[in-house]
């Protein structure tokens, strides 16, 4: 028995163009501006091969929004967790992405009516409880299904929880949030 060998393949004569560049722009994460930054989204993954994002989201749409992270992310389309920036042409451009927070400027944003709050605005807060005594600050906001919790950690690290309602907290600003004191863990 006999077996034939193919004949070797020669090289193609046609050459190939470049590549487009397939990496993100240099600068995707928020620059200093000193100007309050807030994340409404983070990107989870590339969606598709023609460089689309699948993204986790912070806000409710982000629509109304084009430009991300001090204008180094610009917003062509969205599609409820799928946006497409003009900066990431392909899917390895896309990857790359993978973990970037969107963020905007805290002025961005639209404003509140009377009893709205954003979550951003919370963090940090010095907490008092309605009797004026020193409960620390608040750490986090959470939302298990049953409406917000917010998370104060006291000055010697112990941490509680606390409904974000008027019962719990009747009184809130831009310096301080007042606790009722029945809701504040000994």
């Amino acid at each position: 028995m006999t077996t034939r060998k193919s004949p070797a393949t020669k090289a193609s004569p046609r050459q190939n163009p470049p590549k487009a560049p397939t990496t993100p722009p240099p600068a995707t994460r928020t620059p200093p501006t000193g100007e309050p930054q807030v994340v409404l989204a983070v990107i989870t993954g590339a969606h598709g091969i023609g460089g689309e994002v699948k993204l986790k989201l912070f806000a409710d749409d982000l629509a109304g929004y084009t430009s991300f992270n001090g204008g180094t992310l610009t917003l062509r389309s969205v599609r409820g967790a799928i946006a497409r920036f003009a900066e990431v042409a392909d899917r390895t451009a896309a990857e790359a992405l993978r973990g970037v927070e969107l963020s905007v400027p805290r002025a961005a944003l639209p404003p509140l009516a009377k009893g709205e709050y954003y979550h951003a605005d919370l963090l940090g807060l010095p907490a008092v409880s309605d009797a004026g005594e020193n409960l620390g600050s608040v750490v986090s906001v959470e939302n298990f299904g049953a409406g917000d919790v917010i998370e104060v950690e006291r000055p010697n690290g112990k941490r509680f929880m606390v409904p974000m309602n008027e019962q719990a907290v009747p009184e809130w600003n831009a310096e301080r949030m007042v606790i009722a004191a029945a809701f504040a863990d000994a």
